[in-house]
């Protein structure tokens, strides 16, 4: 369950990226960071918000973000979904769900009359002091930037 709100310190984090660098979110102090949560590599889902962010990502640039992708994807998937869809932004492979957890992203789930545990599609945008500005649950895959870019 996402409990962290606006006005919340963003916890900091420590993932490996989609080529196993060490990646933490304290890296990014003095920017701006879009961090979107995404259940699944080459879903048609993932794949229209990755791709939108992708389409917008100089605009996003402008706007002085820095975009950060979190799933439960290994490192092998992320770079080949990467390559496949020429994202130009870093995948953070959480295989271990801890920055999931630590922003409560990770949460039962329930699909057909079956429940599992999955991410919690949802995007937080991030200030330059680590403090969290919006933090939107219903991402519109196909038109994400437009939700942050408002």
């Amino acid at each position: 369950m996402i409990t962290l709100k606006p006005g919340d310190i963003a916890p900091n984090f420590e993932s490996k990226d989609q080529d196993g660098n060490s990646v933490k979110l304290s890296d990014y102090e003095g920017k701006k960071v879009v961090l979107y949560f995404y259940p699944k590599d080459n879903t048609p889902g993932c794949t229209a918000e990755s791709c939108n962010l992708r389409d917008n990502y100089e605009a996003l640039q402008k706007q002085g973000y820095e975009v950060l992708g979190v799933s439960s994807d290994g490192e092998k998937s992320h770079q080949k979904f990467i390559t496949k869809y020429e994202l130009p932004f870093k995948l953070l492979a959480d295989e271990d769900k801890s920055v999931h957890e630590a922003f409560g992203t990770w949460d039962l789930k329930k699909f057909m009359g079956k429940e599992y545990m999955g991410t919690l599609r949802s995007t937080f945008l991030i200030d330059e002091q680590g403090k969290i500005e919006e933090v939107i649950e219903k991402v519109k895959t196909k038109d994400h930037t437009a939700q942050i870019l408002k």
